[in-house]
């Protein structure tokens, strides 16, 4: 049977609307800076993505600047001239940065939806500059940038069907701050180096996609699949933990732990399956090691290791979700059985 895709925090599959606007910008030959008619044409596509961002966050286009994605997007930090406080459950491209030491105001970074978990923290009103991590919430959760109180926030086009290598840094008016790669001016200076136009054009127009289906309500289908896929789960394994379940979550994402049983042997046990999913965050895998995110949430050591992380997204049915429960509950009883 066909491979199932469930692993779209890791990175969602390419929209067709992405692809297209990428092919068509793979035709234009200027370099944005240049003045000329062929220059205009490219920069016309890289001011096109950057209205296309701004809509989708509920920003200004003036405070979008193109990076190569989140993780470069979170150097901002490292720029900043005061001490730098993270959320204990952020991701790890923000987790890199904490530090105690500087002189000015502080700036707290935390996520806005978890990666490994789903859950949903709404920003904490704090002394100081804010920013936020919306990596997995655009698209999928309602969001404006303008209305949360934030300074910064960062994205990547991958994680909500774009193209990979290509994110941005949402910047307030007025904020200012030492260039992320100081160069030739573009981006407003804050960001040089010539832009990405065909990876931006491809941002663009899936983030626009994006935002369509979520307001179409495309989530709600996904989010009862994967209330299904816990139903299921719960019947076959009744000492499963789901963390984060009587918390607000993401619509698409189920983390849970099967103690004694490690993420990675789940991971590898599914793949052979047919099934891709992940134990924690993409970033972070490959890595045998337990879960930060969840050590910071109290789940000892063994239980952290035993995490697996299932997340749905719009290609995803209900069969996709009922043959993975009937193929993970096959393998835990295989798992039981030999612990026994």
């Amino acid at each position: 049977m066909a491979r199932v895709y469930l692993d779209h925090n890791a990175t969602a599959p390419l929209r067709p609307e992405a692809r297209e606007a990428m092919v068509a910008a793979m035709d234009v030959a200027g370099n944005p800076s240049s003045v000329h008619g062929e220059g205009r044409a490219a920069k016309a596509l890289v001011e096109r993505g950057r209205a296309q961002v701004a809509e989708a966050v509920g920003c200004k286009p003036q405070e979008v600047v193109f990076t190569s994605g989140a993780t470069e997007a979170a150097r901002v930090m490292e720029r900043w001239p005061g001490p730098v406080e993270v959320q204990a459950t952020a991701h790890d491209a923000l987790w890199a940065h904490r530090r105690a030491e500087g002189e000015g105001t502080p700036l707290y970074a935390m996520g806005l939806a978890n990666s490994e978990t789903g859950i949903v923290t709404e920003p904490e009103a704090r002394d100081g500059a804010l920013l936020l991590d919306i990596t997995q919430a655009v698209g999928r959760i309602p969001f404006s940038f303008a209305w949360s109180g934030a300074d910064f926030a960062i994205l990547s086009a991958h994680k909500l069907g774009g193209p990979k290598g290509i994110g941005a840094l949402i910047v307030k008016q007025g904020v200012d701050f030492l260039a992320l790669t100081p160069g030739g001016g573009q981006e407003m200076g804050r960001r040089s180096g010539t832009e990405n136009i065909i990876g931006i054009a491809g941002f663009g127009a899936a983030i626009e996609a994006a935002l369509r289906d979520q307001a179409a309500g495309g989530w709600d289908e996904i989010e009862k699949f994967r209330n299904i896929l816990e139903t299921l789960l719960e019947e076959s394994a009744r000492e499963t933990i789901f963390v984060g379940k009587s918390d607000r979550r993401l619509p698409n994402t189920s983390c849970f732990i099967s103690d004694g049983w490690k993420g990675e042997t789940q991971v590898m046990a599914m793949d052979l399956a047919g099934f891709a999913i992940s134990a924690g965050s993409a970033c972070s895998s490959g890595k045998v090691k337990a879960s930060r995110v969840l050590g910071a949430m109290g789940y000892s050591d063994t239980q952290a290791a035993s995490a697996v992380r299932v997340s749905l997204g719009p290609g995803t049915s209900e069969d996709d979700v009922t043959r993975f429960a009937e193929a993970w509950a096959r393998q835990h009883a295989k798992h039981r059985a030999r612990a026994a």
